[in-house]
């Protein structure tokens, strides 16, 4: 990096100084780093040993054209997409990332790397920052949510890639089962389901026996999504229940679900169609509800749990496939808090069983989703959608005012 150049103290000390267009110093991206350097951490060599992560921001120096009139709160690293929020967490400088979120810089902003200032924070331990910034995430969303200004084609985030396909594509496409039956791909390759998510879905299913172990009535379940038909086998082998009733999207799962016989089932009944449409066609409730869709973003999900109240019997359980952000600690904690907190609006407490991947899958012999080699279980896989240790299972029950 060379000589760090002498950076007056009151430039260093208060970001309304150190971000305004007086600042003299603000002539390149370089000095805007060094600067944070001089402010919070003067071994600067070390940090970037010690955290790659944050080594990648640096890596390539400024292009000359970059000027102090090219720098606003939104100014993105030509070579990295890097933004000034990321330059602030990697040095914690939480006053300079308070700046920049109310100057209009998106909480949710990535890099090329798809990592987002939370991420580095994550990775660094730099907790305070980390949890200011979840904080964030979970207000600004709500602030949206509540002006309904949310951008519905937004491609920052966790789920941008996969929100570029729409549903009605998605259930356009031909679908293949894999000829050992452990995925299920769409024509792009993504893993729509994968045999990975096995002892996930024995989990949920074992907390909802749980649930009912001291009822001697057996429960009725609905479950949106059957790809695989993990959680359905599960279903029937654990629960036992009156009634099973499957809604699923896609005619080729549809078909071959026809194909194993699930038609044939005594106590279950199949549903053919999106559950957009199936919904207001159900004249039931259940006493056990589990949602796992393909292609459907966050605004699908809360649809969906808006529905839930009048389908779900008092006293009974729901729950969904917990894959919000599932690549990125970060976008799946704020994820995880916007979805408590809509459901809480709905009259309903949510308890996350927390999972570690790696040992519940070598509980039931299954390769983790972690292995990182060259034959890992994403080999032919367009994009991972999980990378995340733990998993956290969704319990949500109507409140008890008793």
């Amino acid at each position: 990096m060379g000589n760090i150049p002498e950076i007056p103290e009151e430039y260093v000390t208060s970001p309304e100084k150190f971000f305004s267009s007086s600042n003299p110093h603000l002539d390149n991206l370089t000095s805007i780093t060094l600067s944070l350097i001089a402010t919070h951490d003067k071994d600067f060599e070390k940090l970037l040993d010690k955290y790659p992560l944050a080594a990648h921001i640096f890596t390539l120096p400024p292009p000359p054209t970059v000027t102090s009139s090219d720098i606003t709160p939104s100014f993105l690293e030509p070579n990295t997409k890097t933004t000034l929020l990321h330059v602030a967490c990697a040095y914690r400088n939480k006053p300079a990332m308070e700046l920049l979120i109310q100057n209009g810089l998106p909480w949710n902003s990535v890099d090329d790397a798809g990592k987002s200032a939370g991420d580095l924070a994550f990775e660094l331990g730099f907790d305070h920052g980390y949890e200011w910034l979840v904080g964030e995430g979970v207000r600004s969303e709500f602030v949206l949510a509540m002006l309904g200004s949310v951008d519905d084609d937004d491609e920052t985030g966790p789920d941008a890639d996969e929100n570029e396909m729409s549903n009605e594509k998605y259930l356009s496409q031909k679908l293949e089962y894999s000829d050992d039956g452990a995925k299920l791909l769409d024509g792009d390759n993504n893993g729509v389901m994968m045999t990975w998510e096995s002892p996930i879905m024995l989990n949920h299913v074992q907390q909802f026996s749980k649930i009912f172990e001291s009822n001697d009535a057996r429960p009725s379940v609905l479950n949106v999504g059957f790809g695989l038909g993990i959680i359905d086998r599960y279903i029937q082998q654990h629960l036992d229940p009156a009634s099973h009733t499957i809604i699923e999207a896609h005619p080729d799962v549809y078909a071959h679900m026809l194909k194993l016989g699930w038609d044939k089932k005594p106590n279950v009944t199949i549903l053919f169609g999106r559950w957009q449409d199936v919904i207001p066609t159900i004249e039931t409730a259940f006493d056990v509800i589990y949602w796992d869709t393909f292609a459907e973003d966050y605004k699908a999900f809360k649809e969906f749990n808006e529905n839930v109240p009048n389908l779900l019997n008092q006293g009974g359980i729901y729950s969904f496939f917990n894959g919000l952000g599932g690549t990125s600690q970060f976008f799946h904690d704020v994820y995880c808090k916007i979805a408590e907190a809509d459901l809480l609006e709905l009259g309903m407490q949510t308890k996350f069983v927390e999972l570690d991947v790696e040992t519940e899958c070598k509980n039931l012999g299954i390769e983790s989703p972690l292995k990182k080699d060259k034959t890992d279980v994403w080999t032919g896989i367009k994009r991972a959608y999980w990378n995340l240790p733990k998993y956290r299972l969704p319990i949500c029950q109507f409140i008890s005012y008793d």
